[in-house]
């Protein structure tokens, strides 16, 4: 092979490898197209059952246009919809009538004990001065005289006050001490005047007792009495009066701790923004109700507000964390009668269990049977117990095949004693309505305020809501008691005022 014939050989080879190396890279690619051809086939499936389910329901859809239009034309009333779940339904039937039966006296104001101011009001007279009526200018004969009592409030306005103090250095106590009146608060080194005590316990009892906004609050006091005052303004003094009046509350958890028999619920509660708990504990027998606000709604709550050793009895719901205190408990029944109620609306096969007949046939029966205990003998009333004792001891332990039925009766198997303690004493109720009345103004509030914007801010209107809560437990006036308690505080006296029997 002579050299011309090499390079031809060369030559030819070196395109059969460019060749070869094409056509690997070639099927390479034919590869990649079959790999991309066969999603692609397989998402053309699926749009094409999307679309075939679309044009059913297409389909469909144009058919109820079609009924909805013929019934619209037709002259058939269509049926109502249905309301949304929050609006209640209409009350049937015939109500008790407002007021008092026929022939009950009259409820009237009591006439007031004495009179401030007399006016005399002379009858108009006429051109020959004496008495003519107002219309015709005809002479009045047989003038009589009357006594018309009206009972009005006295227009507001500002009162300034200038308290001229002293103060001096005492070395014993290595500060200094300035004199003070017993109405004046603490003094304060301000450019403005500080707001004096009827303002202070004024804006207390319009924020917590009325439940206004701070801005209704600062609208009162201005239209009332021309006071001006800011929002913020406000809700520092509030926080101040929570400080002052700290210790009154807890000397209402003494005096609760020490009560035979409570009542506690808790609801939530928003403190900035985050979600937290407002827990009620009241006697309504003594009249003391204490507001606390927490961050957690666990049984170590309840502990710390009763104490580790609390004696007496604890009336709550079904909730867990109150099974954390170690003490004799009485269950609601009026919200295990609701929670029957809410089942059986929402599942038809509990509604038509035996169990829920049952089960509601007998705590109906027990608020019943303590109702008649006065007009019962006590071997009567006990036997009448006790086998109320024996229908849920029998109702408890029953299997029923249904999920709500089984769940439900577990629960009677866990709290049997503490649905019936009612029962066996006259002083206790059967239903939370002492604590969940404690938390209906807390709850109203929430709605109108949405919570509280700090802890400090909690922290004070909890102290406040419990002290008039309290005061208007024991049928005290609540803006004295606020007006007494604060100048016993500044007096540096004892925090006795509502719990002297302790």
């Amino acid at each position: 092979m002579d050299r011309r014939e090499l390079r031809q050989h060369e030559a030819l080879m070196q395109e059969v490898q460019s060749l070869r190396a094409e056509c690997r890279w070639l099927r390479y690619d034919r590869d990649g197209y079959r790999r991309d051809w066969y999603h692609a086939s397989q998402r053309v499936g699926v749009l094409e059952d999307r679309l075939a389910a679309a044009e059913s329901e297409n389909r469909r859809l144009r058919t109820r246009v079609k009924e909805l239009t013929a019934a619209v034309a037709s002259p058939a009333p269509c049926p109502a919809a249905p309301p949304p779940a929050f609006v209640k339904p209409s009350v049937r039937g015939r109500r008790k009538r407002p007021g008092r039966k026929k022939g009950h006296p009259a409820a009237l104001r009591p006439v007031p004990g004495h009179v401030d101011v007399h006016q005399d009001v002379a009858p108009p007279q006429g051109p020959d001065g004496r008495p003519a009526c107002p219309h015709c200018n005809c002479r009045l004969s047989d003038v009589k005289r009357h006594e018309r009592l009206y009972e009005d409030i006295v227009p507001a306005r500002v009162l300034v006050t200038c308290y001229h103090t002293a103060s001096g250095y005492c070395a014993a106590c290595r500060r200094r001490v300035e004199t003070r009146a017993p109405e004046q608060p603490p003094a304060a080194d301000l450019p403005h005047a500080q707001l004096g005590i009827n303002a202070l316990a004024t804006g207390a009892v319009l924020r917590v007792v009325h439940r206004l906004p701070f801005a209704q609050v600062v609208s009162v006091l201005a239209g009332l009495s021309g006071l001006s005052v800011s929002r913020g303004g406000v809700a520092r003094q509030l926080r101040r009066l929570g400080e002052w009046l700290g210790p009154y509350c807890e000397r209402i958890k003494l005096a609760l701790r020490a009560s035979p028999r409570v009542n506690g619920d808790e609801t939530g509660w928003r403190t900035n923004g985050r979600n937290g708990y407002l827990w009620a504990v009241t006697d309504p027998e003594r009249g003391h109700t204490l507001y606390h606000v927490d961050k957690s709604r666990s049984g170590k709550v309840i502990k710390g507000l009763l104490g580790e050793a609390f004696p007496g009895t604890l009336t709550c719901d079904f909730y867990s964390a109150y099974g954390r205190l170690a003490c004799p408990k009485q269950r609601c029944l009026a919200h295990l009668l609701r929670e029957l109620k809410d089942t059986a609306r929402d599942s038809p096969g509990f509604a038509a269990s035996v169990f829920h007949k049952r089960c509601r046939r007998l705590v109906r029966d027990m608020l019943a049977l303590k109702k008649c205990w006065p007009e019962l003998d006590d071997a009567a009333y006990t036997r009448r117990a006790c086998r109320i004792e024996d229908r849920l001891d029998e109702l408890a332990k029953g299997n029923y095949g249904e999920p709500d039925a089984n769940r439900l009766a577990g629960r009677l198997l866990k709290h049997g004693t503490e649905l019936t303690r009612f029962l066996w004493e006259k002083d206790l109720g059967g239903t939370n309505n002492a604590a969940e009345r404690a938390l209906r103004p807390a709850v109203v509030m929430r709605k109108i305020t949405g919570g509280s914007r700090s802890a400090a801010g909690a922290r004070a209107w909890a102290t406040l809501a419990s002290l008039m809560r309290t005061a208007s437990q024991q049928g005290r006036n609540v803006l004295e008691t606020v007006k007494q308690l604060l100048m016993e505080h500044w007096a540096g006296k004892p925090a006795m005022a509502l719990t002297t029997g302790l």
